[in-house]
């Protein structure tokens, strides 16, 4: 049975606004993970409106790629984390499988897919991979 995120209902800190939401892994997770990221971003956009529409955008986008990716490729529960940086916001997807991901080539003969990789690197500022025992994290540095 699918779950809805459990948000970390822990206010922002003077740091930085920084949310974490949990997902089971099902399919409508990657559709409540997209609507998280909104629910973060309205509340950092009336702290700190984007420097450019695009900003809103491409972290929607990298968000609703990334968990896309999770539960395709890497079943089980993740979580989402997002933290507003000096310059921008940090997006940070914890999962379950130990496999770092790696470009593909996009192959629109076999129906698509292998673009999601280049696409983050092409609208990230930065993009890492911390591989653990426990599982991965994937870093995304996004301009704000």
């Amino acid at each position: 049975m699918p779950t809805g995120p459990r948000r970390d209902d822990t206010p922002p800190s003077e740091d930085g606004y920084e949310r974490t939401f949990s997902f089971a892994g099902d399919l409508p997770n990657v559709t409540g993970t997209r609507l998280a990221a909104e629910e973060y971003l309205r509340g950092l956009a009336r702290a700190s409106p984007p420097a450019t529409p695009e900003s809103w955008d491409d972290i929607l986008l990298v968000v609703t790629e990334l968990a896309a990716n999770v539960v395709q490729y890497a079943p089980g529960p993740f979580e989402l984390r997002m933290r507003r940086t000096f310059d921008g916001v940090h997006v940070t997807m914890h999962d379950t499988s130990p496999v770092a991901p790696e470009p593909r080539p996009f192959r629109p003969s076999r129906g698509g897919g292998g673009i999601g990789w280049h696409l983050l690197h092409t609208l990230c500022d930065q993009v890492s991979v911390v591989v653990t025992d426990s599982g991965k994290d994937i870093h995304a540095f996004l301009p704000w």
